[in-house]
């Protein structure tokens, strides 16, 4: 088990615990406002004008609706990912590395509330 000098303090966890919750509460957002765009038609009423125009258009749609779809599945990791944060909050093993079981930077933290690998372990990979 991990000493309490080897975890992040309550106070920090705490502050962590807000960032997290603010880029959740974001990427939600952002996340229905992908599957809402998906979700539509957007039928622009071109069915009357030059079947070549109607030709990109649709292809254009096809490679939009799929970048959503991609943005949307990576949206839904990042989520994902926070929602795990969280539990290592609750367990207080938020911020330690788990290659190197050393606590990443509150920098790298604050950046990326999601990090499970200090900058030591990722250069590594």
């Amino acid at each position: 088990m991990l000493e309490a000098s080897e975890r992040y303090a309550d106070k920090d966890l705490e502050e962590f615990r807000n960032i997290i919750a603010e880029k959740m509460k974001q990427a939600e957002h952002d996340l229905s406002l992908l599957k809402e765009t998906f979700a539509n038609d957007r039928n622009n009423g071109t069915d009357d004008t030059s079947p070549t125009f109607k030709a990109f258009e649709e292809g254009s749609d096809v490679m939009s609706k799929e970048a959503n779809s991609q943005l949307a599945v990576r949206q839904e990791k990042f989520i994902r990912d926070l929602k795990n944060a969280l539990v290592r909050i609750e367990n207080k093993t938020y911020g330690i590395c788990r290659v190197t079981g050393k606590l990443i930077s509150k920098e790298r933290l604050k950046l990326v509330p999601h990090a499970t690998l200090s900058i030591e372990a990722k250069n590594r990979q």
